[in-house]
């Protein structure tokens, strides 16, 4: 049920940074160019002050992955109807923020129940004390090394701290958890991301304004070679 989930390292470019004029085909250009995931990123003008994406869209782009995964980052409240439409509509991975829904263990379990990779994302104040009573239930934890609902922005150096401390949490728990870190990521800072923990990047205008987005990709994965 869904694709396989890589421990190694990850690119996943983030689409709210792609031309959604020709959405479909910037999907099938960024995966040929070698990313791992399509990073979807859900915003309801409402927990973060912007408005995307929906269901619809992410059916519409499944054709387009390849053998890439669609990686559903909702940035909305409440989030669990969201998360059964996101579902049936092709995701196989979905992460949301804890402080966004009343149930979190609920939450995780309906993403469960469909056979998907589940993740908590956290915002750059967010605490990491959520992490307490899930991450024996997640596949994923993301993050946030700016404040969500825009892209383009410059990585939060805090940031490095609390991916040291996640990724601590998940050697201690004894399970391949995917540590993800999303904001302000490209060539120049990606290696040092690695090094505190992180092994997947979501970067959306560091590829999508370049032309080409074989030669970023490349980039990124030689900075990221021992």
């Amino acid at each position: 049920m869904g694709k396989n989930i890589s421990p190694q390292y990850v690119i996943a470019p983030s689409i709210l940074s792609a031309d959604f004029a020709r959405l479909g085909e910037e999907v099938a250009n960024v995966v040929a160019a070698g990313a791992d995931y399509i990073h979807f990123d859900v915003m309801d003008n409402h927990y973060v002050p912007n408005l995307t994406f929906g269901p619809a869209v992410c059916q519409a782009i499944k054709p387009y992955v390849g053998s890439a995964l669609i990686d559903v980052h909702l940035m909305v409240s409440p989030v669990d109807e969201l998360i059964h439409e996101f579902a049936k509509a092709g995701a196989d991975i979905i992460v949301f923020h804890p402080d966004a829904t009343t149930h979190i263990h609920r939450s995780i379990s309906i993403i469960k129940s469909y056979g998907l990779k589940a993740g908590l994302a956290f915002n750059p104040a967010t605490p990491l004390s959520y992490l307490d009573y899930t991450l024996d239930m997640l596949d994923v934890v993301l993050v946030m090394s700016v404040n969500p609902g825009f892209g383009g922005q410059k990585f939060i150096d805090a940031t490095y701290a609390k991916i040291t401390q996640v990724k601590n949490l998940i050697k201690n728990c004894g399970r391949d958890v995917i540590l993800q870190v999303d904001g302000g990521i490209g060539v120049n800072n990606i290696r040092s991301i690695a090094e505190v923990g992180a092994n997947a990047f979501v970067a959306g205008s560091a590829i999508f304004k370049e032309t080409d987005y074989a030669a970023v990709i490349s980039a990124m994965r030689k900075q990221l070679k021992d």
